[in-house]
Order: C-alpha cells, then sequence, then structure tokens
C-alpha cells in the first residue's frame, strides 16, 4: 500500500490544517508554518550525527545510522507524541524538509501502528516556495488602500473593524517604532513571511476588491517586509486617519503606559514597573540623536518624575505629559516630512467613521 502524499498547499492554508514537522528543532526554530508543531524524528544531536555521517560515508550509512538512534524506547517515545498529535488533531498532515526521508520514515512507522496520515510532497521546501510566490503573486495582482495618519491616530484599532486588511504590525508583533517593542520577541524572519503569506491567500479567496493595510516602513521592528511586495502594496491609495491630539494622546498612552504596564507586571511580577521603566529610559536612549540633547534631557526629566509619582502613590496619569510632547515635538513633524516628500497619492482624508466609510464603499 503506497503512502499518501499531497501538494495541495492552497487547502492546507485555507482550512488552517494543522502540521507535524518532524524535522529537528534547530530548523524548526528558524522558520515553521503557522499550524505546525514540532515533534521530530531526531533531535538534534542525533541529527548532527547523521549528518556528519552522511558527508563521510554517504546516505545508506547515515539512514542506518539514524535508524540505530532512534529505535528502543526512543522510537515508541516519538511515534507516542505523533499520536497523541493525531488523535487531537485527525485532519494533520506530515513533513519534513524535503518530504522525503525522515517524514516517510515518520510516515511508515505511523502506518505500521495502523495510524494513517498524508505528508507534504516535498516538504517544507516546497511549502514554503508555494508561499513565497503565492505571497508575489497577491501583492501584484491586488489593489492596496494604505491606511496612514500621525503616531496615535487609531490606525490599528481601526483596521479591527475592517473585514479585508491585514494586521502588519500584529504579524510582526511589533507596533513599528521605537517604542513599539512587545515582551514577547518578534517572530523569526521566516515566521513573520509565512504568517502574511497564510494571510494573504485567506483574503485573497475572499474575493475582495482591496487589500487594507496600514502604512508601514519596509522594516518592522527586526523583521522586513520583502522588496518586491513592499512595492507591490506602496503602489495604492493613502488614506489619512485624522484624529485630534488629545484622542491621539490617550491611545498613545494606553499603549504604551497603560497596556505595557499590564503585560510587564503579568511577565515580571514585581519587577514589572522597573523593567517597564528601563526599557522606556533605552527608547528615549535610541531616539537621542533626533530628540536632541536638550529636548531628549527635558523629557527624560518629565518620565523619572511622572515614574516617581507613580511609585509613591499609583496614579500614571503624568505619563500623558511626555507622551504628548513626544507626539507634538518628535513623531508628527517626522511624519508630516515623510508625507510630504512621499509619491503616494492620498485619496481620502477623515476620522474614523468617515475613513471606515470609505473603504466599505470601495467594495461596491
Amino acid at each position: 500500500m503506497s503512502l499518501v502524499t499531497t501538494e495541495d498547499f492552497k487547502a492546507i492554508v485555507l482550512e488552517n490544517r494543522p502540521l507535524i514537522d518532524v524535522r529537528a528543532p534547530v530548523e524548526f526554530e528558524k522558520g515553521a508554518f503557522p499550524t505546525s508543531v514540532n515533534l521530530p524524528l531526531m533531535e538534534d544531536a542525533e541529527r548532527r550525527l547523521v549528518g556528519i555521517c552522511y558527508k563521510e560515508k554517504g546516505n545508506e550509512e547515515a539512514v542506518k545510522l539514524g535508524h540505530s538512534l532512534v529505535q528502543g524506547d526512543v522510537k515508541r517515545q516519538r511515534i507516542t507524541a505523533w499520536k497523541g498529535f493525531i488523535k487531537e488533531n485527525p485532519n494533520a498532515y506530515l513533513y519534513c524538509f524535503r518530504g522525503g526521508q525522515r517524514s516517510g520514515i515518520s510516515q511508515q512507522w505511523l502506518e505500521d501502528e495502523g495510524v494513517s496520515i498524508t505528508r507534504l510532497k516535498g516538504g517544507y521546501k516546497a511549502f514554503r516556495h508555494f508561499l513565497t510566490e503565492e505571497s508575489e503573486r497577491i501583492s501584484a495582482e491586488t489593489k492596496t488602500l494604505i491606511v496612514g495618519g500621525r503616531t496615535g491616530s487609531g490606525k490599528t484599532i481601526l483596521l479591527q473593524k475592517i473585514d479585508n486588511m491585514v494586521d502588519l504590525e500584529g504579524l510582526a508583533n511589533h507596533r513599528g517604532s521605537s517604542f513599539g517593542r512587545f515582551i514577547t520577541p518578534q517572530p523569526s524572519q521566516i515566521n513573520f513571511e509565512d504568517a502574511l503569506a497564510y494571510k494573504l491567500i485567506a483574503f485573497d479567496a475572499q474575493n475582495h476588491k482591496n487589500l487594507v493595510i496600514e502604512h508601514e516602513s519596509h522594516n518592522i521592528g527586526r523583521v522586513h517586509i520583502s522588496k518586491p511586495m513592499y512595492a507591490n502594496f506602496m503602489k495604492g491609495g493613502l488614506i489619512i486617519l485624522e484624529t485630534p491630539l488629545d484622542v491621539r494622546t490617550q491611545i498613545t498612552f494606553n499603549e504604551y503606559v497603560s497596556e505595557a504596564l499590564d503585560n510587564y507586571r503579568e511577565s515580571y511580577g514585581e519587577e514589572g514597573d522597573a523593567q517597564w521603566a528601563e526599557d522606556i529610559t533605552g527608547a528615549f536612549s535610541r531616539i537621542k540623536r533626533r530628540l536632541g540633547s536638550e529636548r531628549h534631557i527635558s523629557l527624560q526629566k518629565i518620565f523619572d518624575d511622572a515614574f516617581s509619582r507613580q511609585k509613591e502613590s499609583g496614579d500614571i496619569e503624568g505619563h500623558k505629559e511626555w507622551v504628548e510632547i513626544l507626539l507634538c515635538e518628535y513623531y508628527d513633524p517626522m511624519y508630516d516630512y515623510q508625507i510630504e516628500k512621499s509619491e503616494m497619492t492620498i485619496v481620502f482624508r477623515g476620522n474614523e467613521t468617515e475613513v471606515i466609510e470609505y473603504i466599505k464603499a470601495q467594495e461596491v
């Protein structure tokens, strides 16, 4: 009985099909698919020994060594892990790097146990190639509407109210500014690209007329949008979300201070406030050159005073002062300059309600 394979990668994406990645952990950490879990056939040390053997003695001896390393209780543990996942996810598929020996062996061992599972033809490499090509195709063929606006305008909040959007900052786990870091790390570059591809393919299947994204730079923290895709995205029309300063200050305060403190306290416990203050101070330092020495010292002093008040009484409202100054004297001039120099066509300006209505009208 021949073992079943598939190369219907589009269906895998649209179905959010669970995947078992039997590559070694070191391979998985470099990049994997959004719906995959790492249940390796060989651990890193075992893979390394087999790799050395392959280089020195060839494939046949490497396979023999692999079987000798993964046998008995070790083999039983690996099979048990796969069976447990398949029991919870009976529609799961299996893959390794090229869809050959490791996934083939894993698939056969499961078949010997009476458990059938489909493996990806061409493995990780083929699926990854499909995602990359589809991302570039969709970005090239799709009209984009790009939501811009000054920092704190509520662009991300607005996006969550739009069906035909892709949240680039959400996928990158970063707000796209010096103060935009989250406690949890950003995804690897490969994971970001794969997650973006999943979103684009799902979007493409819904037959929308426009893809709505936030106005981003090429880099979002430590990850970046590929040059071909970024060029395609930026061909769209620019929508400027206009929000009053007091609202922008509150939105930014919520993100940089209130919500951030909650996250830091959850992660660091009693040290959360101090760790947050250290990271905010680090963010001020990163933009010191652009702020200028005098303004940097002034903002740091306002922050320190607000943090002292926070430690004494728990009142965090004092942080709104430096947030507002940062918006007015740092972010606003920089954004306005970028818009002035930009060659993008501004197709609409308005408040949140007006922008949402405009976007929805473009789908009719």
